[in-house]
């Protein structure tokens, strides 16, 4: 499901006085946000299943139970959920699968938006995906997983290649195969995908759109209102799940 644009890269530098990429950033020349977010899902993964005492059935682990998103324990007051869900996975091959869709997606557009707008994106695209499995997902589900914030790099990278003016079609094919995934696979997370797809591509979109002389202020502003839009959802299910308990 991955999709590498080294050309993107290049380019995004090339168009960019002072070695600066389309977002502002200046390269490094080596990931860093990356490989402590997949560090990050591994420790959490092996915690969970040393407590679970099994490399399959991990979500039996107190971690996990303490962490998944589940709607009626976030209704609660429990709001940390809708973070920390993002770093538990069912299972090894849930967690590889995002975790290797994170590194090939994730690494071109770390270089072309910089360590702090990727890491940005990232969490915004994780934030709006938990909202919306808060705030239309089944009161007695359980949501785990990195999908949402690696939808939300999917369509990032495809606001980097229209950015560009480089053919969209790859990105769209990858988004296209998920979306297609996310509808006919049970037990996959519709809200949370879709959450996270719409979340990453309005705040990736800021980051290389944004006009140079007020390239900061804009891409800021925009995450800002996005996070503020993901609180609002967050508010108005929980005040629903409040009126409901009376």
């Amino acid at each position: 499901m991955g999709y590498q644009c080294v050309d993107c890269v290049n380019e995004g530098r090339r168009t960019q006085r002072y070695s600066t990429t389309i977002a502002g950033a200046r390269p490094t020349g080596r990931d860093v946000a990356i490989p402590i977010i997949i560090g990050i899902n591994l420790i959490v993964f092996a915690v969970t299943v040393a407590q679970a005492g099994s490399l399959q059935r991990n979500a039996g682990a107190e971690l996990f139970r303490s962490w998944a998103l589940s709607p009626i324990a976030v209704a609660d007051g429990q709001f940390w959920r809708l973070i920390t869900s993002g770093f538990l996975h069912f299972g090894p091959i849930h967690l590889a699968f995002n975790m290797l869709a994170l590194y090939i997606i994730g690494r071109d557009l770390e270089t072309v938006l910089g360590r702090g707008r990727f890491l940005a994106v990232y969490l915004v695209s994780l934030l709006g995906g938990s909202a919306a499995v808060f705030a239309l997902e089944q009161v007695n589900s359980l949501t785990a997983g990195a999908s949402g914030a690696v939808y939300g790099l999917m369509g990032g990278l495809l606001m980097v290649l229209l950015r560009l003016r480089r053919s969209p079609g790859p990105a769209l094919f990858i988004i296209g195969i998920n979306v297609v995934i996310t509808f006919t696979v049970p037990g996959i997370s519709l809200y949370g995908h879709l959450g996270g797809l719409v979340f990453g591509t309005i705040a990736t979109a800021a980051m290389v759109y944004a006009p140079r002389d007020r390239r900061v202020p804009v891409q800021v502003a925009t995450v800002a209102t996005l996070v503020a839009i993901a609180l609002v959802l967050v508010v108005v299910r929980y005040l629903q799940f409040a009126a409901a308990l009376g």
